[in-house]
This record gives C-alpha cells, sequence and structure tokens, in this order.
C-alpha cells in the first residue's frame, strides 16, 4: 500500500467498534487513476452518493472527497484508490444503528502496476461451481463481499481469471470482481442492474460507448446456456478495463474486430470525463 487516510489524515487502523468491522455496514468505491487523475471519478462519487442515501449513511462532502481522491491519485503515474466509508462506531450493541453515529471515510492507494492501457491475453473463464445466492442489494458496492470472496478464491484455485456467477435459476450475475457482456446477433447484452452484484462504473461507461463503436447494447436476463453460442464474451471494471474472454470452460472466443474500437471509445470517455 502506498498510503492511506482515515478522515483525511494518515492512519494504518480504525477503531474496534466501527461498525463496518462488525457487520459490513458502509460502501467502497475502487477508483483507478493515471498521470495524477482519478478516471470517472463523478461516477463513483455519484453511486457512493447513491449507496450512501439506499443504506441511509450520510455521505461524505464531495468536494472533499474529491480533493483526498486526488491526492491519492498524484502518489504514483497509476494508482488504484480505494474509499471506503462506513456508519462509524458502535453506539450501542447490536445489528441496529442508533442515529447518532458518525460516518468514518477512508482513503487508501496501492500502485497500480499494469495501468489503464495494460495489453492482457484473453481471459481465462469458467462458470462457478455452485450457484450464487441473488443479491440483497443489487448493484450496491457494500462491503458485504463474502460471494465475491468465495468466487475469487474459486478462481484461484481453478487457476482462472475468472468466474461467472449463475442465480439458483440459471441466471448470470456476472463475475466474482467483473460484470459480464455477451455479443450475440450484433447485440452487446448485460445482466439487468437487479440481478448484479454490483452495476460497476465500466459497465456504464461500455453501456455509453457501445454505439459509438457499433453496437447495439441492452440490459436483459441473460442464462447460462446462452453463453456456450455467443459469438464473444467481455468482462469490465475499473482497474482491467474491457477484458476480451478467450474461453469459458471447453468453449473458445475469437479475437473480436470490434474490441479495440470500444476499448478506444472508453478511453475516449475518460478523458472527456477528466478534463470536464
Amino acid at each position: 500500500m502506498l498510503a492511506a487516510w482515515v478522515q483525511g489524515e494518515p492512519a494504518s487502523s480504525i477503531g474496534l467498534d466501527d461498525r463496518g468491522l462488525h457487520y459490513g455496514d458502509g460502501l467502497f468505491e475502487t477508483i483507478g487513476a493515471s498521470g495524477g487523475r482519478a478516471r470517472f471519478l463523478g461516477a463513483h462519487l455519484a453511486r457512493l452518493a447513491r449507496g450512501c442515501a439506499a443504506l441511509s449513511i450520510p455521505a461524505p462532502d464531495a468536494a472533499l472527497l474529491a480533493r483526498e481522491v486526488t491526492r491519492a491519485a498524484g502518489l504514483a503515474p497509476h494508482v488504484i484508490i480505494k474509499v471506503i466509508v462506513t456508519r462509524g462506531a458502535l453506539q450501542e450493541r447490536g445489528y441496529a444503528w442508533t442515529g447518532s453515529e458518525s460516518p468514518t471515510r477512508i482513503v487508501c492507494a496501492w500502485p497500480w502496476s499494469e495501468g489503464p492501457l495494460a495489453m492482457r491475453a484473453p481471459a481465462r473463464t469458467g462458470l462457478a461451481t455452485r450457484p450464487a445466492a441473488p443479491p440483497l442489494l443489487p448493484g450496491i458496492k457494500h462491503l458485504n463481499c463474502l460471494g465475491q470472496v468465495l468466487a475469487r478464491q474459486e478462481a484461484r484455485q481453478r487457476g482462472l481469471d475468472e468466474v461467472i456467477l449463475a442465480d439458483p435459476e440459471g441466471c448470470i450475475i456476472g463475475g466474482g470482481m467483473t460484470n459480464l457482456f455477451v455479443y450475440t446477433g450484433d447485440t452487446l447484452a448485460t445482466p439487468l442492474a437487479a440481478r448484479c452484484m454490483v452495476a460497476g462504473v465500466m459497465r456504464a461507461q461500455v453501456l455509453a460507448a457501445a454505439e459509438s463503436a457499433g453496437f447495439r447494447a441492452c440490459e436483459r436476463a441473460i442464462t447460462a446456456q446462452e453463453l456456450a453460442g455467443a459469438e464473444a464474451l467481455w468482462i469490465t471494471n475499473v482497474r482491467v478495463g474491457l477484458w476480451p474472454v478467450g474461453g469459458l470452460g471447453q468453449r473458445t472466443y475469437a479475437a473480436h474486430p470490434r474490441t479495440s474500437i470500444l476499448q478506444h471509445a472508453i478511453e475516449q470517455s475518460a478523458c472527456e470525463a477528466a478534463g470536464a
């Protein structure tokens, strides 16, 4: 880790009574930064504010948080920044909050060795070996991430870059750390936000950039059976960007000619957002 701050001050720990530690009572954002600029910062701050509203946690001042993220962004040429907001210290024992808590604001920074434009080999993926429970708070990037923890460990044990999760009805939720896009019949589809573990910022950027790259984009229910017949698959998050899938189990996918077009459109939107 390059550095960490709690409530804006350098720190290496939080209180043992923090509700984020006891109950996962909070949210987080993972933000990529290059050249001292946080990528898609406005989108991240907006999603954090929506999540805080959904959990009735007072949101940090956006301008203050933007300054703290920008400070972290300047620590290296490429930085991954994690912003965590918890409800704060326990005021009494138990799950319910009192309303008198004061939120804890944490900003951490790590080196991002590959940066946003890394050339990666196509992703090796597979279907998860067990169904995932439908998310209780779909789309919200909250601190209760045990489903993702188990999925990432399964990917590591199987020698995969990612595992793709489906719910008990066979509908795709997404990857352990990514959102999934499926290209079939000239349409780029991604699972509905109501079925996502997290509705990623990069997911939103792909949907916004799809038309300029020649795709028709939509959100819809996607079954695990559809994946084998798809023309192409991509997985996305702010660290890996738009990552082509080269294989899903025994199924292989050829490189798609529009991948670079879509990646370029996403980078163009990142530059425009940084200049706004």
